[in-house]
């Protein structure tokens, strides 16, 4: 590495991952007085960029999106890691750390292919590989169809013009940070988001308390917390890439108030909750996550805990 870099930054090559890993460079510069090139940015190919015509549940997971970075950082060949936290599997190894999240983006979906859930017209197809997506849609809508849809932004919405589907859904996180208007944002707090979504993590290894300390300068307290949070509900369900889990998290005061619903796979059935919790207290959201899964009927509780 050379003597000028101070970070290397190893993140996937989607257009929506470089923008959020030059986010992520502009905030260190800033925080460090470093130019842009004291920040390198390490392409990396992932798993789950090469196969796009599978559902993630069905071809390994979010692993798929993380196992090439864990390698690098593991091997020394990056410092950091830049990940879509919604993309992060709920139980990391030891060696590594999240150490810090960039402020959180708008958490919400986006409908593109109609004005509203109730504008859809009968029986339409709807593209999406997400199983979150899919029960909410059919939760509210069970008259549409499903239709798996997977690939990054600009692929789903050729798809979408393609007339692969009716409609699709989007983050609009993504879409912001891409500088993209399209499409109508759904209310969030009728169509619950999913756990971590619009959060950017960064990932370093464990003992590298220099690394930790540089990321530490650019942490969004509010943002880590709400997160780490969400992803405890996540450990508690035992949630896969087959569980359909939904959550909203707010800051009130100096704690949490958290949202979440839970749902068969063919969106029949929901079981929701709600929970205040102070920032760490991941055994209240364990006990909350079990006391869901102890409501639910067996269509959602064969999805989590490996019961499926």
């Amino acid at each position: 590495m050379s003597t000028d870099v101070k970070l290397r930054l190893g993140t996937r090559q989607s257009p929506l991952a470089l923008a959020q890993a030059e986010e992520a460079r502009d905030r260190l510069c800033a925080a460090h007085g470093w130019s842009k090139a004291q920040v390198e940015l390490v392409k990396v190919v992932a798993s789950g960029d090469k196969i796009q015509d599978q559902p993630l549940a069905e071809i390994g997971g979010k692993a798929l999106w993380t196992k090439e970075l864990d390698a690098w950082l593991a091997e020394g060949r990056i410092d950091v890691s830049v990940h879509s936290m919604k993309d992060v599997e709920t139980l990391r190894t030891d060696e590594l750390r999240i150490a810090a999240m960039l402020p959180r983006e708008d958490v919400r979906d986006v409908l593109i292919g109609a004005e509203s859930l109730a504008s859809l017209a009968p029986g339409s197809r709807v593209g999406t590989s997400a199983p979150r997506r899919a029960a909410q849609l059919l939760h509210a809508r069970p008259d549409c169809e499903i239709v798996g849809m997977r690939g990054n932004v600009a692929t789903r919405l050729g798809k979408l013009d393609a007339g692969e589907a009716d409609a699709t859904f989007l983050a609009a996180a993504g879409l912001s940070r891409l500088g993209m208007s399209v499409g109508i944002a759904l209310d969030s707090e009728t169509w619950l988001p999913a756990p971590a979504q619009g959060a950017i993590g960064l990932e370093c290894r464990f003992d590298d308390g220099a690394t930790i300390a540089l990321l530490d300068a650019v942490n969004h307290g509010q943002t880590f917390d709400a997160v780490m949070l969400e992803r405890a509900l996540l450990e508690g369900l035992g949630g896969t890439c087959h569980s359909p889990i939904a959550v909203l998290s707010e800051k009130r005061g100096d704690s949490f108030h958290l949202r979440a619903a839970i749902f068969s796979a063919d969106g029949r059935e929901r079981q929701a909750g709600e929970i205040d919790v102070a920032a760490g207290d991941f055994a209240a959201m364990h006990a909350f996550a079990q006391d869901l899964l102890d409501k639910s009927p067996p269509a959602i509780r064969k999805l989590f805990d490996g019961q499926q």
